[in-house]
């Protein structure tokens, strides 16, 4: 006889209907690649739900109905809509709240404070509403956890079903704003929980207590955060749960990552025909205005403007590093100071770097597909994408033994790894690099070995699955 899971997948933002950051790769692929898994043994029956937020086309939206939820003496009128997202029911939550604040993620804490407490205590109710139960529940940071907490303290006062929660960590020390008054102005209870004082009204401590299950999304990270330099004051906590806390690696769409058919290429290209890869780093130099030379290594960066990412880092190493034979191309956009230190570097060099600071996903996957070394020495990274799409492209990473990053890229194998978060730790490491791209038959050997890695999303969903069976009480 054959099973049935029904999971609940709740998140701030998914492709193809919106997109912030990496978030939206993870809530867009995950939940697709779980019920691929489906068999004559099994059924996964995931439905997606999300916000309702004003960005989102409404032309796809079917309407389903309305319910109400109590706040204080009056009522909000919460809003169901569907789509179908190849085959997966995707539901949206809309309602004053959420329109009330248009972008995904405000930088008003109170708007999102109200904005995402409603959205998760709706998205509790929204199954009754839909004729369908879930066996568990998958939230996804801070927007979303209070709906792991809420389904506890439901089962306490109301005695209602047991549903399995599973708590995604992407990004730890994003823990959401204070939702004391506005969660009990909805008639939910803070709990006497064993979190310290200052996170007992934070909706990510609060799920992380409620939930079955911690997930940090690599399982380096998922050690990481269990010590005092990556737990952000919460290492102590989640020791004490180490046994609900673990890491699944994120995957990649590697239909959309894919250098054989990817249409922003000057010449698509796979693992049996790497020689066709030296025309993007042609098409790439002449783009950027550097001198055509394959001789001369190419070294790449396309990241988000922060400290975390240690663009700072890369900066100073190719300072230390005049007399090396190289030239850069640094995409990105964020802090307005590195953003300036970038171009910078680039009138120091203006030669040899290349600084694009704005995003620009075009020119991103011809810069994965034409440099030869691929930087990200971040000083922590929960898991990375940048890396997994750099090796699918055949360029080869040079990163720091950082969450993910540690788990994806292999030192001398697939690319090179450092330990120290230290400009001097990162130029010794590029230095190697450039000492075995001097040898032809050595780097097309990493080069291969990184795009033979597989970062297919069918891994992950895998072990979320025993997760989900392990959680799962049975009648």
């Amino acid at each position: 006889m054959s099973q049935t899971i029904n999971i609940l997948f709740l998140a701030a933002e998914a492709e193809p209907f919106i997109k912030v950051g990496g978030l939206g790769d993870v809530a867009g692929s995950l939940p697709r690649a779980l019920r691929a898994l489906s068999n004559d043994d099994i059924k996964l029956d995931v439905r997606l739900v999300l916000p309702y937020h004003p960005a989102i086309k409404a032309d796809t939206l079917k309407p389903l109905g309305m319910f109400s939820l109590a706040r204080g003496n009056a009522e909000i009128q919460a809003e169901i809509f569907e789509s179908v997202l190849n085959g997966m029911p995707v539901y949206f939550i809309g309602g004053e709240p959420i329109h009330a604040n248009g972008s995904v993620y405000s930088s008003n804490y109170g708007l999102d404070a109200e904005k995402y407490t409603f959205f998760s205590l709706a998205a509790l109710e929204l199954p009754h509403h839909i004729n369908w139960l879930p066996d568990v529940i998958h939230g996804n940071d801070w927007h979303t956890a209070l709906s792991i907490y809420g389904s506890l303290t439901k089962r306490w006062e109301e005695g209602a079903r047991h549903v399995a929660s599973v708590i995604a960590v992407h990004n730890l020390p994003f823990m959401g704003p204070d939702i004391s008054a506005v969660l009990e102005s909805y008639g939910v209870q803070l709990a006497q929980t064993d979190l310290p004082d200052w996170a007992r009204v934070m909706p990510l401590p609060l799920g992380l207590w409620a939930s079955d299950a911690i997930v940090a999304v690599s399982p380096t990270y998922g050690r990481e955060i269990l010590a005092e330099q990556y737990g952000c004051g919460l290492d102590s906590f989640l020791r004490s749960r180490g046994e609900a806390v673990s890491g699944i690696l994120n995957g990649l769409d590697t239909d959309s990552f894919n250098p054989a058919d990817d249409s922003a290429l000057g010449a698509n290209f796979d693992i049996l025909t790497l020689e066709k890869r030296a025309i993007n780093k042609s098409f790439l130099q002449e783009r950027l205005g550097l001198p055509r030379d394959p001789e001369t290594p190419l070294l790449a960066m396309v990241s988000r403007m922060d400290v975390q990412k240690g663009v700072d880092l890369v900066f100073a190493a190719l300072k230390m590093m005049k007399r090396q034979k190289w030239q850069a191309v640094i995409l990105g956009t964020g802090d307005p100071k590195l953003e300036e230190a970038a171009l910078e570097l680039q009138a120091l060099f203006p030669d040899r770097v290349k600084v694009e600071t704005r995003y620009d996903g075009s020119l991103a996957r011809q810069i994965y597909a034409g440099s030869d070394m691929f930087l990200m020495p971040s000083r922590y990274e929960p898991c990375g994408l940048s890396q997994m799409i750099s090796m699918r492209y055949g360029c080869v990473p040079i990163v720091r033994a950082a969450g993910g990053l540690n788990d994806t890229v292999t030192h001398g194998v697939t690319g090179f790894v450092f330990e120290k978060p230290h400009h001097m730790a990162l130029t010794a490491a590029i230095k190697s690099a450039l000492k075995i791209f001097t040898d032809p038959q050595k780097w097309q050997a990493i080069q291969r070995a990184g795009m033979a890695q597989d970062f297919s999303w069918q891994n992950s969903a895998t072990q979320y699955l025993k997760l989900y069976q392990s959680i799962i009480k049975k009648p």
